[in-house]
């Protein structure tokens, strides 16, 4: 009995060292990423990506996301976590935060939303990637949905430049349709410019000039019918006696 508890103690012990040397080698993978990501971004200070914590915050930042939610559910997660499917619950509101955030920085990377499924399955490779590929940095995209309401970042941090671009957001072409043809608006109202890169369709090609019709000549006069002989009134000639042979 002795011997097999000794072997489960010491196969517990493996697997506590092994997991901690697993968690501090994906720990400095991900800060170093996370560093090479925020130079692009033009974040000040190499050290801020390797701070717990503090390097996520910066980039939920950088994702137009209010940090201070995702530090508000990581609390609530922790503090709730005795409750039946509430804590789970918070700390997955918690992961599709830092999603969202992950796909506004995939945005301003150059990279499509369905870059997000690899993020969603493996973050460390997503940090990778974005960390080493050629893309540049570019705030100069649309507006976040939630640009208007109590989750767009409106926070100023020594060190983290503001994400609204130069000039304000680009206009969404999808939320500004071209005007019907033949719209006028009423007198004295300007119509809406046109969105940023609208071509309006070419003019139909104009029908060519119908060639002018030969003059119908009118059918010549048809002739009167000629009037019927009027009956003769001579009586008719006696007929010849026969002859004799």
């Amino acid at each position: 009995m002795d011997y097999y508890d000794g072997a489960s103690a010491g196969l517990f012990i493996f697997l506590v060292f092994f997991w901690f040397i697993f968690a501090i080698a994906a720990y400095v993978i991900s800060s170093w990423f996370l560093m090479k990501i925020f130079d692009k971004a033009g974040v000040e200070g190499k050290w801020r990506a390797w701070v717990p914590i503090y390097n996520t915050l910066i980039f939920v930042k950088l994702g137009d996301l209010n940090p201070w939610w995702l530090l508000i559910l990581w609390g609530g997660a922790i503090v709730l976590g005795w409750v039946p499917f509430l804590g789970q619950l918070i700390g997955i509101a918690a992961f599709v935060y830092t999603l969202l955030a992950a796909w506004r920085v995939g945005l301003k990377l150059q990279k499509e939303a369905v870059w997000l499924i690899l993020y969603f399955f493996l973050a460390i490779v997503w940090l990778g990637i974005n960390a080493f590929d050629k893309s540049r940095w570019n705030t100069a995209i649309q507006a976040a949905p939630w640009a208007g309401n109590f989750l767009a970042d409106n926070t100023t941090w020594a060190g983290v430049p503001a994400q609204a671009p130069a000039g304000g957001y680009p206009a969404n072409p999808a939320m500004q349709a071209p005007p019907a043809p033949g719209y006028q608006p009423p007198a004295g109202q300007t119509p809406p410019p046109p969105p940023a890169g609208y071509t309006p369709p070419p003019a139909p090609p104009a029908a060519p000039a119908a060639a002018p019709e030969p003059p119908v000549t009118p059918p010549p006069a048809a002739e009167p019918p000629a009037a019927p002989e009027p009956p003769s009134t001579e009586p008719p000639s006696a007929p010849e006696p026969p002859k004799q042979p």
